[in-house]
């Protein structure tokens, strides 16, 4: 690409959004608008400091402190003093709590990686480098240690223009506004962009209260765009997933887009690809085979130049590659050699999140939400049975089993729908011939059989201890009035919601269910915005936009979110606890906060509940961001180095359980 002045400029964050709110399906399933008619209006939505105003002239300090007290009288399974939101260029968290930084984009991966110099960075540094963007975040622990274990982390994405020096500036455009002047994309900066993709398996200690990684560790790892791995289950093979440079359909080079993910049982790394479209340039010809398949997914995206430089990333070149994309990865974090697996029987969407949990019968259920505005809701029920005595046993047993796709009905009931070729319309006359094909386009499988439009799902978490599962539902700003249905039930939804699935008696294989919304989710204290956390939760407590989520030793749930900003909330992005049982239902209040510009992911508890990983991605991405000029130099605030994606390491001072 030739350097130019963009009016339109947009960063790689924005561009994610913005895709994501283009809303492909366009299949006629009932929404159900006149049965709930609750609605919020965005003219009642006041953003940045006009949002500070407004919380202060509606809500009286007598109000707050009133609500402090009850917020303490209502039963809370929490018990940390709340940390005041905000916006400012570092990270907070809750007093008598220590927040240390553990890896940061760049950091050593391996004894002999090199050290780490934005100035000279290539792709070979990078591929045994800690990645960008860093987003899930796993643990396996080493010898049933919850002081010692693999940490596993999903970099998600590339923001060019915060890694490289001198490669993005901002100018005047014609009107004498300023932009951002994106540079020009070379394979030397392409290839470093795919080295920082992918995920990290690193292994970390707690030596003397402080947790360090294990540079030699010999399990470590690095997977990239350019790790092999294998195609399984019943795509496998098919034609649809031959290519050039792979006719057997089989074998597939890297993962993309990693956004959130999970561990099995048996400890296996699962890595979900999500917005793997964008990363496709080219065109097909509309009356080609996978025209309308690529359609639906949006491919192409257009968001990197990776196809100017890797003829696989051009459609017109390679047509079957972008099927190759848009599953769940398992890696066997034990062997450090192992070839990943792609498992096809999972469905291809954009995966937000693929957590598992035993069902009572021993069948593994894996939930998924797929995170675009009007998608819908999985989960994938093995066929096989769990085995803790014997791993081996286990490690495929993601390749049978019976995906079921989400209709939340109108009485509080959930049908789980199962997507099996030849049953109901998935049959050769819509043109699914095969399971393979019914898995390749298992969002139009989805479509036929009538599931429920969602507002943009993301993690989907099973609690082992309640039976519950909690759908993250971050927003939908494309629901119009008379468009809502009960599971959704804003217009112009721009905070979003939590669903509560009450899985029948505790099967999480059920394939009928009830559900309740938890939370409608912003700022409280304006009344058009219709959220609906308890009154006991103060002025710090709402949040908007909740993306990924954890359940905790105790069964509490936590929730992290995607899309506060100064610009828009007055706040940044943050953890929060919210209470799911009892009189406290409905309270929430914020643990943790990150610094401006950036986004919480990655909540994770270590086995014992002593230890919370966070990761805080794309800091400093606000406003007319650079290199040169990012909106924090956080977590080195170091003028040599620039802003950097980092995982932090939450303990509470002297010890003791998280929250």
């Amino acid at each position: 690409m030739n350097k130019h002045v963009s009016p339109d400029f947009k960063t790689p964050t924005e561009i994610r959004e913005e895709s994501e709110d283009v809303g492909r399906n366009t299949s006629r399933n009932p929404t159900m608008g006149d049965v709930i008619n609750t609605r919020y209006s965005r003219r009642g939505f006041l953003g940045g400091s006009l949002a500070v105003a407004a919380i202060g002239a509606t809500v009286s300090p007598l109000a707050l402190l009133s609500a402090r007290e009850a917020h303490a009288a209502a039963g809370s399974v929490f018990d940390f003093p709340e940390v005041t939101a905000g916006v400012d260029e570092n990270h907070h968290v809750a007093e008598g709590y220590d927040a240390e930084i553990l890896l940061r984009w760049g950091d050593k991966v391996f004894a002999d990686s090199p050290d780490f110099d934005p100035t000279a960075q290539t792709a070979e540094k990078q591929a045994r480098q800690f990645g960008y963007n860093n987003d899930y975040i796993g643990f396996v622990p080493i010898d049933g240690n919850s002081d010692h274990g693999l940490l596993l982390v999903n970099h998600e994405y590339t923001n060019a223009e915060l890694m490289f020096p001198g490669w993005a500036k901002v100018e005047k455009d014609s009107e004498g506004k300023d932009k951002v002047v994106m540079g020009e994309f070379t394979k030397e900066i392409v290839d470093i962009e795919m080295a920082a993709h992918g995920g990290t398996i690193i292994e970390i200690r707690r030596t003397d209260g402080k947790w360090a990684p294990v540079f030699d560790g010999t399990k470590n790892r690095r997977i990239t765009p350019d790790t092999e791995m294998e195609l399984t289950g019943p795509a496998a093979g098919h034609d649809r997933l031959k290519t050039n440079a792979d006719p057997s359909g089989r074998k597939v080079f890297g993962t993309l887009n990693n956004c959130a993910g999970g561990v099995t049982p048996w400890g296996t790394y699962l890595m979900a690809e999500e917005n793997f479209h964008g990363y496709f340039k080219g065109e097909l010809p509309a009356d080609h085979p996978e025209a309308a398949n690529y359609e639906r997914i949006g491919v192409p995206g257009g968001w990197y130049n990776w196809g100017n430089f890797h003829d696989r990333f051009d459609i017109a070149k390679e047509p079957n590659e972008a099927n190759r994309f848009g599953w769940i990865v398992e890696v066997d974090v034990e062997d450090p050699n192992s070839v990943p697996k792609k498992r096809t029987a999972i469905g291809r969407v954009k995966h937000e999140g693929c957590e598992t949990i035993v069902n009572g019968d021993g069948r593994v259920v894996v939930y998924s939400g797929d995170d675009e505005r009007f998608d819908y809701v999985y989960k994938f029920v093995t066929a096989g049975r769990y085995d803790a005595s014997d791993r081996a046993a286990n490690m495929d047993l993601l390749d049978e089993g019976t995906l079921y796709v989400a209709r939340f009905n109108a009485d509080g009931s959930l049908d789980w729908l199962p997507l099996v070729h030849g049953e109901g319309p998935l049959t050769a006359a819509n043109g699914f011939n095969s399971q393979a094909d019914v898995v390749i386009e298992t969002r139009r499988a989805a479509d036929l059989l009538g599931a429920t439009k969602m507002d943009r799902p993301e993690d989907v978490q099973p609690n082992q201890r309640t039976g519950k599962v909690y759908v993250m539902l971050t927003n939908n700003t494309r629901r119009k009035e008379g468009d809502e249905n009960p599971a959704n039930p804003r217009a112009d939804n721009a905070f979003g919601h939590i669903i509560e699935i009450a899985e029948s008696g505790g099967d999480f294989a059920a394939t009928r269910s009830t559900w309740d919304i938890l939370l409608k989710c912003g700022d409280p204290s304006i009344a058009e915005v219709g959220a609906t956390f308890s009154s006991a939760t103060t002025e710090n407590g709402w949040f908007g936009m909740p993306d990924n989520c954890a359940i905790d030793t105790a069964g509490r749930l936590w929730v992290s979110t995607d899309g506060n900003s100064g610009s828009k909330t007055g706040r940044t992005d943050g953890l929060w606890a919210v209470d799911t049982e009892g009189a406290a239902r409905g309270t929430s209040r914020l643990f943790y906060r990150v610094p401006v510009g950036a986004e919480m992911c990655g909540p994770l508890f270590n086995p014992s509940g002593d230890t919370l990983f966070l990761a805080v991605q794309h800091p400093g991405d606000e406003g007319l961001a650079t290199y040169e000029n990012p909106a924090t130099r956080w977590p080195d605030f170091d003028a040599a180095m620039p802003v950097r994606p980092s995982v932090v390491v939450v303990t509470k001072s002297g010890g003791g359980v998280i929250g």
